[in-house]
């Protein structure tokens, strides 16, 4: 099924209405974000497989929504999958590294060229996403539904001035996830990593615990940061996964009717994610607005050249140093993939 012919069905479904029978199984599935599906993409995954799930199970199935973070951190909710407390969670790679840290080979700076490269590497079913899903589910014992960008590149925002070269992160305090590898990119361009989980970030920012912050164009807007920053700089820098992942006993104890049937819906409900986060990137609900209070700038190719020679080495060392040579090896056929799909443009 093509990508835009599964967007377009999962973004109709999530109008459907659903079955009034009395439900037989409940999936209780937690996200980060905002709960309306065109704010963020993991919105739209959740609202377009509770849909699917619940109209073509005729009911059996119910699909509980627990969105905000409504049940923990990420890694919290991490833990609740795992030992069954809940079902399902769409997960940012900060909580899942606290579970898997080899997530973080995807922090390499300015490996991938553009979005297309991004969405055709980052998949259950590239070739890459295939060995990263099935180490991931050999290592956590998780079921992976999902796997889909956070939303778009990262970009930085701050509230001191623009970042418009390496020279000007010099000593400026970046909340970064917890992850050690986004901490080595704000080291190694001169500033100041301050790793907070998402729940603290827009108090940093507002208290100046934090000068700034760095995530996709969606999640900025959507978590209104132009309230407690000034500029934006497009650096496209890197990008990270979110991973949708199942209790596994859980999973097996489903009849294969719905075995197939959540799959399918799950397959659906990334791909409507990942258009709506082209869609808000690119509408009202995303730079434009931005731009409306915050100072932009576009970080050119010859600036960006910069800031990969400082942070590509820092990265792959730390990986080596961290995961040795499963790290590298993770790493280096992640690099393949990319120059796969980048010779197919």
């Amino acid at each position: 099924m093509t990508f835009m012919k599964v967007a377009a069905i999962g973004l109709a479904s999530a109008l459907m209405a659903t079955s009034a029978f009395a439900a037989d199984v409940t999936i209780r599935l937690a996200h980060l974000n905002p709960e309306d599906p065109f704010q963020s993409h993991s919105g739209t995954m959740a609202a377009v497989f509770k849909s699917l799930v619940e109209s073509n199970s005729n009911g059996a199935i119910e699909v509980q929504l627990f969105p905000n973070g409504q049940l923990g951190k990420d890694n919290e909710v991490i833990d609740q999958v795992r030992s069954g407390l809940v079902e399902s969670t769409i997960s940012s790679s900060g909580g899942m590294a606290q579970h898997y840290p080899l997530v973080g080979v995807f922090d390499i700076p300015f490996a991938f060229p553009n979005i297309g490269v991004a969405s055709q590497v980052m998949t259950k079913e590239s070739s890459f996403g295939e060995k990263f899903v099935g180490d991931l589910e050999a290592k956590t014992g998780l079921k992976v539904l999902g796997l889909i960008d956070s939303g778009g590149f990262f970009a930085f925002t701050n509230s001191k001035k623009p970042i418009a070269s390496v020279e000007d992160m010099e000593g400026m305090r970046i909340r970064t996830m917890t992850l050690p590898t986004h901490e080595a990119i704000i080291s190694s361009l001169g500033g100041q990593p301050t790793p907070l989980p998402w729940a603290e970030v827009y108090t940093a920012l507002q208290t100046g615990v934090a000068d700034g912050q760095m995530n996709p164009v969606p999640i900025i807007a959507f978590a209104k940061f132009d309230e407690v920053q000034k500029y934006l700089s497009i650096t496209n820098h890197v990008i990270t996964p979110y991973i949708w992942t199942m209790n596994p006993d859980f999973y097996e104890g489903l009849s294969d009717e719905h075995k197939t049937l959540v799959n399918w819906a799950a397959e659906v409900a990334t791909e409507s994610g990942r258009a709506m986060s082209r869609v808000i990137e690119a509408s009202e609900k995303g730079l434009p607005l931005l731009a409306e209070k915050m100072e932009v700038n576009v970080v050119p190719p010859a600036e960006q050249a910069k800031f990969a020679a400082a942070a590509q080495p820092a990265v792959r060392t730390l990986i080596e140093e961290q995961y040795g040579a499963e790290g590298i090896e993770m790493l280096d056929a992640l690099l393949a993939s990319i120059e796969e799909e980048k010779a197919a443009y």
